[in-house]
């Protein structure tokens, strides 16, 4: 069972996770972890002193999804230093090789924290007032950062989505965001926040992880885009129990502007909308393409309902 587990990596990448953690360790497992879809990323058990530690090795490939792979190792190295600093709840970076020509590929090596990502709660009022909670201490740290936030997709270039029956609330929507920005206070945004990168141990946060693109901009974005996905996977009335939460424990450092969810909103491909492999890698049953596209129309039209 071990040289299977083991061809999960290739050889190079294993000298070069070793080399860089203890020289002396060995590797006893290997395994694939789930949920994600812009690299692939590895638990790797060394054995070192008599007992086994776990690490987390991310890869990236110049073929992926990003042509700025070694930006991407190098952003999120600089991100998980940054968040040391600031005591939060993320992985430490160990090592990243960021020239591709060791193995043929961009990686990093970094701590693994403890938790698992919950899909499917318990308690859903609570989960959602836990992942508000954990958002909320991340947008407490001043925005002492490099990078800003940019859109993913320009505005100007919006379509109204061909599948979608309700053309004049999309067409509201494009109004929106051709208009003019509304002022904003910076502060750190991890820019990807979504249940999938929020780990938890018991019924609390243990961690949040993928911090490949954070940086300083507007607190709604990070709002906006959680809010997105929750829509996806549970309903409009799940989004907005978050903001609820959000709102409440922000307090009046926070003030809501409706621009940001329709901004994180069409800054999702919604040209041909389908379920983000991410969340059936993980067990998470039930939704279809077609679900998806009625609750983005759900959820499109309660926010133009809030203008």
């Amino acid at each position: 069972m071990e040289s299977v587990t083991k061809k999960l990596l290739p050889e190079e990448v294993q000298k070069w996770v070793v080399n860089s953690i203890n020289p002396k360790a060995t590797i006893e497992t290997i395994s694939q972890l789930k949920g994600g879809i812009s690299s692939l990323v590895f638990n790797v058990g060394l054995m070192e002193n008599g007992g086994i530690n776990e690490y987390v090795v991310r890869l990236h490939f110049p073929e992926g999804w990003n042509e700025n792979s070694p930006d991407l190792v190098i952003n999120e190295a600089e991100n998980l230093r940054f968040t040391k600093l600031k005591k939060l709840p993320t992985p430490e970076i160990i090592a990243i090789e960021e020239t591709g020509n060791l193995f043929g590929s961009y990686a990093s090596i970094m701590t693994k924290l403890e938790g698992k990502v919950v899909l499917e709660p318990d308690d859903m009022k609570s989960w959602l007032s836990g992942l508000a909670q954990a958002l909320v201490q991340i947008h407490r740290i001043k925005a002492d950062f490099s990078r800003s936030y940019y859109t993913y997709q320009d505005p100007y270039t919006f379509e109204i989505p061909a599948w979608s029956g309700l053309k004049e609330e999309w067409k509201k929507v494009h109004t929106i965001i051709k208009g003019e920005r509304p002022e904003f206070q910076e502060c750190f945004i991890h820019r990807d926040y979504h249940p999938n990168n929020v780990l938890w141990s018991g019924n609390s946060v243990s961690g949040i992880v993928d911090w490949i693109n954070a940086c300083k901009g507007p607190a709604g974005v990070d709002v906006g885009h959680c809010r997105v996905n929750l829509a996806q996977l549970y309903g409009v009335k799940e989004a907005d129990i978050f903001l609820s939460y959000y709102q409440q424990y922000a307090g009046p450092t926070f003030e809501y502007n409706p621009y940001w969810d329709i901004i994180s909103l069409v800054d999702f491909p919604l040209e041909d909308p389908e379920v983000y492999p991410g969340w059936t890698d993980l067990g998470f049953k039930g939704l279809t393409a077609q679900l998806i596209k009625e609750r983005l129309d759900a959820y499109m039209v309660s926010l133009v309902n809030r203008f």
